[in-house]
């Protein structure tokens, strides 16, 4: 019997974005009581503001910067996964950006797919939340990472993504995965049905959202 669930909204807040459907059909990963199915990849406060996911993953381009961190938390209402480099930032620098992420209140760490053993147990000996480390390639060096204290993986290999998941999870049967959904319901199904526990969905920008809008407001004008 399917779910009745009543949906409330104010009148000026009528339009989020919203994750796939799909995603609902992940198992989730429990992190201190709150279960994380849907994870979106931006960091855009207003999208940040107005969205329907379970957690936020702050990643970014650039090195790790608390301004950038704490003006997402201001935002954010749900969990934040924040990103603390581990490529070119790297050891005390990522173990120092750890320590402020949570202290600002985020829920976990993520490492990028450069970050070595070194790093990941300076970050484990700073802070006492989750260590998200992302998985970019096949030939990664899960166990070692495993090892020095990552708690959670974040599997992102584009086109590979499904076929690395489910290689993972024949190896490591209890560990937690987030992987990328990918753009359709298929490709969500698909990366579900490959071990995920969790999907990250990369919503539309700001601009395309806008260009949506104002089309919608052209028209209305006509009228």
């Amino acid at each position: 019997m399917a779910e009745n669930i009543p949906s409330i909204r104010s009148e000026l807040r009528q339009e989020i974005v919203e994750v796939p459907k799909a995603i609902k059909g992940c198992s989730g990963i429990e992190i201190y009581g709150r279960k994380i199915k849907s994870v979106i990849f931006t960091t855009d406060v207003s999208i940040i503001a107005n969205n329907d996911a379970d957690a936020i993953l702050a990643v970014y381009p650039f090195t790790p910067n608390p301004a950038i961190l704490k003006s997402i938390m201001m935002v954010s209402h749900v969990p934040v996964l924040a990103g603390v480099g581990g490529g070119l930032t790297a050891g005390q620098r990522s173990a120092n950006m750890s320590l402020f992420s949570e202290a600002e209140g985020a829920t976990a760490v993520v490492v990028n797919g450069p970050a070595d053993s070194a790093t990941i147990q300076d970050i484990n000996t700073f802070v006492d939340i989750p260590i998200i480390y992302t998985v970019v390639t096949e030939t990664a060096d899960i166990a070692s990472r495993l090892k020095a204290g990552v708690d959670i993986l974040n599997v992102s290999g584009g086109a590979k993504t499904v076929d690395m998941v489910r290689n993972i999870r024949q190896t490591y049967p209890h560990i937690p995965i987030m992987a990328t959904g990918g753009p359709t319901e298929k490709s969500i199904q698909e990366v579900i049905a490959a071990g995920a526990n969790a999907v990250t969905y990369t919503p539309p920008s700001n601009g395309e959202i806008f260009k949506k809008k104002m089309e919608k407001y052209r028209e209305e004008v006509k009228k």
